[in-house]
């Protein structure tokens, strides 16, 4: 079912976001090269470009906000699975004078909750930038405006 506002419905939303996590998943494990990983940041938010332009939605600035901030949620869960994988036995720790300020354990889900909020805002940022430029598109493409 598509949401009239966003022109797509939460299921294409939520496909079109989770286009981004084999980068995150990449770059966690350190399994690809700088071309390969450049392919995985920019692919998706073209493909979530033509869809938004190709389904002439109502609002495409709105729509891809929408993807970015549901991307940038599954970037952070992402993130917090393979933390373990990332990290090792050396994950990140507080530094100057709030080293040893915390338990360890308060240190890591303080850290970890930074980090989450951190890719939440990612995406959406990422989403801000797709929906200008999928904003602009949408004025300028003929088939956009019918």
């Amino acid at each position: 079912m598509r949401s009239k506002t966003l022109g797509l419905s939460p299921i294409a939303v939520l496909a079109l976001a989770a286009l981004g996590v084999p980068r995150a998943i990449a770059h966690d494990l350190g399994l690809v090269g700088p071309v390969v990983n450049a392919l995985l940041v920019f692919l998706p938010i073209a493909v979530w470009l033509v869809v938004v332009l190709r389904r002439r939605v109502p609002n495409p600035f709105l729509t891809l906000l929408a993807i970015g901030v549901a991307y940038g949620v599954l970037l952070g869960v992402t993130h917090q699975v393979l933390w373990s994988a990332s990290f090792g036995d050396d994950p990140p720790t507080l530094g100057g004078n709030l080293a040893g300020a915390l338990s360890p354990a308060m240190e890591a889900v303080l850290l970890r909750t930074f980090a989450f909020g951190s890719s939440v805002l990612t995406g959406a940022g990422v989403g801000v930038v797709a929906g200008v430029v999928g904003w602009v598109g949408a004025r300028l493409l003929p088939a956009a405006r019918r």
